[in-house]
């Protein structure tokens, strides 16, 4: 049996630096992060042990500083917290404000907003929630229900699979094809990256254990997508949920990893795997291609045209 890791996996450079904000903050006076600062239990967990406190509304927040999530937030909701008087914090992701910036210059274009993303998130709320009118669409379904404009504007969720957006967008195009309809590609970096590497990782194994929190979207995603090449798919939050009975003793197992997934937890499960079956062949992963290589937050934010 040969265990192998996806050449890309685990936290993104966004995350990182909200929880680097949110430690910095918490050392120096109590703060309250405005909804999960990432969707992992374990950082969040961690965050709490520091004195991060959580509050899913701008009301429940009881300290003088607060802060913003990695997702983002609407300038409704900044503008509760500063009403009420609240220094407010931003650890919100570069690339989710390069996305912000993407959907008002269409807005500014003449376009009618639509985003593809998840109806709730907390990104796509925070992409929206500004907005008088906009359409949110995840499916074909969503697109034939919408009213014809004489002009769309599209952007996505930064963390949904690059091929559905491409779809969706000409299924978009389908739908009205007397329509002009402007696409911006907000899907981040380290997404494409984690889900081009997912595809390689699933098409090389017989099972792959996708690690990350269970409320989290991208992790999510890279289930599905792993599922797509991959018969035997097996999503978990932490070592201790990997079962014995997923794997036979001839298989090549893959491990991937969410974006808000912390390297503890995907080592955890690495030594997991190894106790299961000991003398296991560790395998490298695959040598990454050029169009992926380099991930660097100077190259994120380069990409998302802010440097």
């Amino acid at each position: 049996m040969r265990i192998i890791r996806a050449s890309h996996l685990g936290m993104c450079f966004g995350v990182r630096d909200a929880i680097a904000i949110a430690a910095r903050e918490a050392r120096q006076q109590p703060v309250t992060v405005l909804g999960q600062l990432v969707h992992n239990p374990v950082v969040v967990g961690d965050l709490r042990q520091r004195g991060v406190q959580v509050a899913d509304t701008p009301e429940a927040v009881h300290t003088s500083t607060v802060l913003i999530s990695a997702h983002g937030a609407s300038d409704k909701a900044r503008g509760a917290l500063a009403q009420q008087g609240l220094r407010v914090v931003e650890t919100t992701c570069p690339l989710v404000h390069h996305a912000h910036q993407a959907l008002q210059r269409l807005i500014d274009q003449g376009c009618h907003p639509v985003v593809i993303g998840k109806r709730g998130h907390v990104e796509v709320r925070g992409l929206t929630e500004d907005l008088p009118v906009c359409d949110i669409v995840l499916s074909e379904a969503d697109i034939a229900a919408m009213e014809e404009r004489p002009r769309f504007g599209v952007v996505a969720q930064t963390t949904q699979p690059v091929d559905r957006v491409d779809a969706l967008v000409n299924a978009l195009r389908r739908r009205f094809p007397r329509a002009e309809v402007r696409f911006a590609d907000t899907v981040c970096r380290p997404t494409k990256q984690r889900q081009a590497a997912a595809i390689r990782l699933a098409r090389a194994c017989d099972v792959v254990v996708v690690v990350g929190g269970t409320n989290s979207n991208n992790t999510r995603e890279l289930a599905e997508t792993c599922r797509r090449h991959c018969a035997r798919v097996h999503r978990v939050e932490a070592a201790d949920e990997v079962q014995a009975a997923w794997f036979r003793h001839d298989d090549i197992v893959g491990i991937t990893a969410g974006t808000s997934t912390p390297d503890v937890t995907i080592t955890a499960v690495e030594r997991r795997l190894d106790q299961l079956g000991a003398g296991w062949e560790r395998v490298a992963p695959e040598p990454t291609p050029a169009w992926e290589a380099g991930s660097s937050r100077e190259e994120e934010l380069v990409t998302a045209g802010r440097h």
